[in-house]
């Protein structure tokens, strides 16, 4: 079997929403028209895409229904990610303790309630 591309797919309630809030956090820009699905494209690769799932009912960090999968985002500058993040929509669940520690993460929500984790590390 050859696989030509993977895709992470979210469901969602608010399909334009999550795919707005996706492309600020990625630099990428939405695509698709179709109903019911929308993806996110990256220097013009499909990186996310998202559901139409009216009945969807997000996931409840930590305690509360669990989650199923969720991404790790490593980023350069956690202060600067974490105010984009939180500019675009997130909703931060957990701080890390030491945000100046060689390594960590935060957990955020997306708009969907979808879990999703700023990581850095050092080099």
């Amino acid at each position: 079997m050859r696989i030509r591309r993977e895709m992470v797919v979210f469901d969602t309630a608010d399909i334009e929403g999550e795919a707005a809030f996706w492309a600020a956090i990625m630099g990428g820009e939405v695509h698709g028209d179709e109903e019911g699905w929308r993806s996110v494209h990256v220097d013009g690769e499909p990186r996310l895409g998202f559901q139409l799932d009216p009945g969807h009912e997000p996931p409840r960090w930590p305690d509360g229904p669990r989650q199923q999968a969720h991404l790790d985002l490593y980023v350069d500058d956690i202060r600067g990610a974490h105010e984009e993040a939180l500019a675009a929509g997130a909703l931060l669940l957990r701080a890390a303790d030491d945000l100046d520690a060689s390594d960590g993460f935060q957990v955020y929500a997306d708009p969907s309630g979808h879990p999703f984790c700023l990581c850095w590390e050092s080099a």
